[in-house]
């Protein structure tokens, strides 16, 4: 299990032009001095972007294309040698013998008993508006980018099973390395990506085009949203933001605005990269638990720019599973005076255990054919990610011919083993189960069945409920998804069915049409509750067990909806909707006049238009083989979301005419050192008179899983209204304070705090228009209750990160304390996967 859990990890952790004659140089590159190798030098064509980085024992290998005579070899710490090479032969041996060399500071002002590398940092912050690319009107590249996973620290027991023997046998006999500890090292997944990448900052504004794609060993389909964001765009270290974002946190840069606060630093040498003196500054957090940085920089002693970093993570930061984070960059200047990245080298460790398997990525990306302050029309960019129909066909030997580096021994390797392992039968099967436990549907041809979680339940109405579902794939067709179930309750007997189409346009605007047609049992407590619904195990108690008191009732469904965006970011939804609700509790309502022995009515049916309005000025938005968008990373600014529903009468049988208007705003803020704050307002007005579970009910939670779209000491069913405000905040402190604390700060837990209000009413005439007695069986009816003048009030507070996993919030109900039933005290938890 240890090694299906690794392996996991990696499936929802994987995170890309033409040339001419190619030449191979290989060779060694040592001190003159001593003879001894010179580890990690840099040997390159100047004037171009082809180069390659020595390995610890000083080995290189370069190709080339085009005409060469002359290779540069560098290191830190040492003066750079020139040799003259032939242009005839393609595969040449060139070793290089560095001698000693340094270059004298540049004049910097140093106060009397300032540490000397401040002054250079106050230069580079003087300096910092000019050298950031986001100066640059536009810029474009091409990129290179390849990832390479593989398995580590296999036990003993582990590695004798069938399925890693067999792939550790392939390792072996192709040449891979063991670790230093003689473990086997075991490549299971690697791809390489070709795009072209466009930025545009006036406004700011993104795209990159996917040329080609090609995954090895244990990949993600192709065409899923792992396959597409490997791309430059979505991996892109830039430190001269005060912030970067890294595995879902926010870690300090060594040049940011507050970087005395933050780092320590030592100005150890003056070197020569290239043609550039730099002052080489070695950088430590202060605090070692704080997310930042630690290793070395250079800066240019002339234009005070970041021109190579080489940083790992802090091995003490509060981070859950991993257990390295190295980052080495190269910067390219540009006539017009900002830095792009030329060269970037990306080493992340996973570990869920100390002793445990452990998962090593390798991201290599190499930018090349800088274009600058050229900006594309605004229209161009209106599509973020973009993947060329030919990107995942073609000859298999494309990235040997077009690859802009060299492939070390180990890696070319690494691919041959990943091209033998995919084929053993028991590595298959084993993929087959991981795809299931990530997915939740099995493939059988070109239709998946599932969700395998839903096949099975047991509620207080339908007793046992048994289901079985599937959905078509893009191997069937990219432009049309098919999705159906049946289910059947041994309780009551009924048989439930729905069936979903949906219907892509046009990608570019991303127009889809979709039909739904569904009859299923729900509960008036979840309805209009869609986004709160996305906690699995909150949802999945919701619906299990005795369901009463959250008024079940029989819901058919049909719906019609189309969208589109009409520009980056600004998505327009047009929905036709009918509904039949059949209660299965004690429901009655006037439908005339709202006095005693007046017509009733237990049931009713809805015919409704909906417009939604959606706006996301910065989100980015990937498509995934289920013609499902999914946004990632993190977004600076509000998304709003505006709604409008019209039920009209007399059409389809529906029995009312009505209203209803909503407004949902969602953001996440940086607060710097004191982590992440989420927030989430909810309006809405309903200004007409309708049955309660046409209003809204808010939704309570009284399952033991905390649940952030809820409020948590809130019943089921407890409050319902027609006209609300609801706000919802959330900060994620991170480190903050635990990691200050001698006796805790081991432990890496975090410290998160929750706060949930909510203002609201109903109108008389939607209280009236219950009966107050059962007009058929007698008795008093089930209703409805209102908030009063006071808004209902929670807050909470916990600790997260407990065993790496687990959150346990401590909650306090702040009014309607004496309502019946009320919980003034509660405790939840939930669990999470977070680095």
């Amino acid at each position: 299990m240890k090694f299906v859990s690794s392996l996991l990890c990696l499936l929802l952790l994987s995170a890309p032009v033409a040339w001419g004659q190619r030449i191979v140089f290989s060779g060694r590159v040592t001190e003159a001095a001593t003879g001894q190798p010179v580890p990690f030098a840099s040997v390159f064509v100047r004037g171009t972007s082809q180069g390659a980085t020595a390995d610890d024992n000083g080995r290189y290998q370069l190709t080339v294309t085009g005409p060469v005579d002359t290779l540069v070899a560098s290191a830190i710490g040492f003066a750079p040698q020139k040799r003259k090479v032939a242009a005839a032969p393609t595969q040449q041996t060139i070793h290089f013998s560095l001698g000693s060399g340094s270059v004298s500071l540049g004049e910097v002002v140093v106060r009397p008993r300032e540490n000397p590398a401040y002054a250079i940092l106050r230069r580079v912050q003087q300096h910092k508006a000019r050298n950031n690319k986001r100066n640059l009107r536009a810029f474009e590249f091409e990129s290179y980018n390849r990832t390479e996973v593989s398995l580590n620290n296999l036990p003993d027991q582990l590695s004798r099973r069938k399925v890693l023997r067999q792939m550790t046998q392939v390792a072996d006999s192709l040449g891979i390395a063991r670790d230093a500890q003689g473990k086997p090292v075991v490549p299971i997944f690697a791809s390489e990506v070709l795009s072209r990448f466009y930025q545009n900052n006036e406004p700011l504004r993104r795209r990159e085009e996917i040329v080609r794609t090609q995954m090895r060993g244990a990949a993600p389909r192709e065409g899923s949203v792992v396959s597409q964001i490997m791309g430059s765009s979505f991996q892109d270290w830039d430190f001269y933001r005060n912030w970067q974002q890294l595995l879902g946190k926010d870690f300090i840069s060594p040049i940011a605005d507050g970087w005395k606060f933050t780092y320590e630093y030592e100005l150890q040498d003056s070197v020569m990269l290239g043609p550039d003196f730099c002052y080489q500054i070695g950088v430590q957090p202060r605090r070692p638990q704080d997310l930042a940085f630690t290793g070395t920089i250079w800066i240019t002693a002339d234009t005070y720019a970041l021109r190579r970093l080489d940083l790992a993570v802090s091995p003490e930061a509060n981070l859950n599973f991993v257990e390295q984070v190295r980052v080495y960059q190269e910067m390219a200047p540009t006539p017009a005076g900002g830095e792009l990245p030329r060269r970037t080298r990306v080493v992340i460790g996973i570990k869920p255990t100390k002793g445990s398997t452990g998962v090593l990525a390798r991201f290599t990306t190499v930018n090349s054919g800088f274009v600058v302050n050229q900006p594309k029309p605004l229209p161009f960019y209106d599509r973020p990610l973009e993947t060329l129909a030919s990107a995942f066909s073609g000859p298999q030997d494309f990235f040997d011919r077009n690859r802009p580096d060299s492939l070390s021994r180990e890696e070319q390797a690494t691919l041959l083993v990943l091209d033998s392992v995919r084929q053993l039968p028991a590595v298959r099967s084993l993929l087959e189960l991981a795809d299931v436990a990530v997915n939740g549907y099995y493939r059988v041809g070109k239709v998946d069945l599932g969700p395998i979680l839903t096949a099975y339940s047991f509620n207080s109405i339908e007793g046992h409920r048994f289901r079985v579902g599937f959905r078509t794939t893009p191997e069937l067709s990219r432009d049309w998804l098919l999705r159906s179930f049946l289910a059947y309750g041994t309780r009551d007997g009924r048989f439930k069915y729905g069936l979903r189409v949906q219907r892509v346009l046009d990608r570019r605007r991303w127009t889809v049409a979709n039909f739904e047609h569904r009859q299923d049992l729900d509960q008036v407590a979840l309805l209009d509750n869609d986004y709160a619904l996305e906690n699995p195990l909150f949802e999945a108690s919701a619906r299990l067990g005795n369901i009463s008191s959250s008024r079940p009732l029989r819901r058919a469904l049909t719906t019609v909806a189309l969208q589109s965006d009409l520009f980056r970011g600004f998505t327009q939804r047009v929905m036709v909707r009918h509904q039949q609700f059949r209660p299965l509790y004690p429901f009655a309502y006037y439908t005339q006049e709202t006095s005693p022995g007046a017509p009733t009515n237990d049931h009713f049916d809805l015919s409704e238009i909906v417009l939604e309005s959606r706006y996301a000025r910065d989100e980015v938005l990937v498509e995934n083989n289920q013609n499902r968008r999914t946004a990632i990373g993190l977004k600076r600014w509000p998304v709003f979301t505006l709604r409008y529903t019209l039920g009209v009468d007399d059409v389809l049988g529906s029995d009312f005419r009505y209203q209803k208007f909503n407004l949902l705003i969602d953001q996440s803020i940086r607060l710097g050192q004191l982590g992440r704050t989420d927030y989430r307002l909810d309006a809405g007005y309903i200004p007409s008179t309708v049955p309660y579970p046409v209003l809204k009910t808010h939704l309570g939670n009284q399952s033991p899983f905390y649940n952030a779209g809820a409020f948590n000491l809130m019943r089921y069913f407890e409050f319902v209204s027609d006209q609300y405000v609801a706000f919802r905040v959330e900060n994620q402190f991170d480190g903050f304070l635990l990691n200050s604390l001698p006796a805790i700060k081991q432990l890496n837990w975090r410290l998160v705090a929750t706060g949930n209000l909510l203002w609201g009413s109903v109108r008389e005439a939607n209280r009236r228009i219950i009966p107050q007695e059962d007009p058929v069986n007698g008795g008093p009816l089930p209703s409805f209750r209102p908030l009063g003048r006071t808004p209902y009030a929670e807050v909470g507070y916990g600790i997260e990160n407990i065993f790496k996993v687990a959150r346990v919030d401590f909650l306090h109900r702040l009014t309607y304390r004496a309502a019946p039933g009320a919980r003034t005290f509660g405790v939840k938890v939930s669990f999470q996967f977070k680095l």
